[in-house]
């Protein structure tokens, strides 16, 4: 079981757990989860600030520990679509939209982002609404005992799930990405995916070209 540093509030779980990181003050496997964040990372950059009583959750993992069938560009889906499952057993309606937000019904409640170091490392990092939420913003549709969350997460990592498997459940879900837009950063626009098609490497296929995402 990798170690877990429990923090009061931290700017940003992902850049503390990166510097640490590169400072070689740590090494992996290793977590960070902190009980109030002021600064995180979210999509494109955006800040995901949160308030007291959320999850705000980075680890980071050896390459060589992932599965080996598991695309790179795919892992956001790989940890977020595993740590969705673990909800949804606990009774959520959780889904997860293409291709790293959480959501419930209609409202966003949190989202992953993925990063690689030097090649051998990746760091993922993980916010959800457990408590309360900014405005336009939803809040996980059941109670859960944070701490126990993330121990049953991380023994689930541990059991080495191939990517064919996630991909297969996946693949399911995903039609209900397609009511929604993705921010294409090429474009610097909102995209319907309406009439994308999922591959099997998690990427999809829209408007004649393929789209991977690294978030």
């Amino acid at each position: 079981m990798l170690e877990i540093l429990y923090l009061e509030s931290i700017d940003s779980t992902h850049r503390y757990l990166i510097d640490a990181l590169k400072q070689k003050s740590i090494r992996p496997p290793y977590a960070i989860s902190a009980q109030r964040q002021l600064a995180g990372i979210g999509s494109r950059g955006n800040l995901w600030t949160g308030i007291e009583g959320n999850l705000f959750l980075s680890f980071c993992l050896y390459k060589s520990e992932l599965p080996s069938d598991l695309p790179i560009q795919s892992m956001s889906i790989y940890f977020s679509f595993i740590f969705k499952e673990l909800l949804s057993d606990l009774g959520s309606k959780i889904w997860l939209k293409w291709p790293n937000d959480f959501y419930i019904k209609e409202k966003k409640i949190g989202g992953t982002i993925t990063s690689i170091l030097h090649e051998n490392m990746v760091v993922c990092s993980i916010g959800l609404n457990l408590l309360a939420a900014p405005h336009d913003f939803g809040v996980l549709d059941i109670s859960v005992d944070k701490d126990k969350l993330l121990f049953d997460y991380f023994l689930k990592l541990k059991e080495d799930i191939f990517w064919k498997d996630i991909f297969r459940k996946y693949k399911v879900e995903f039609l209900q990405s397609t009511k929604y837009t993705y921010y294409d950063g090429n474009s610097a626009k909102k995209v319907s995916l309406r009439e994308a098609e999922l591959l099997e490497d998690g990427s999809i296929y829209l408007e004649n070209r393929r789209i991977y995402s690294l978030r």
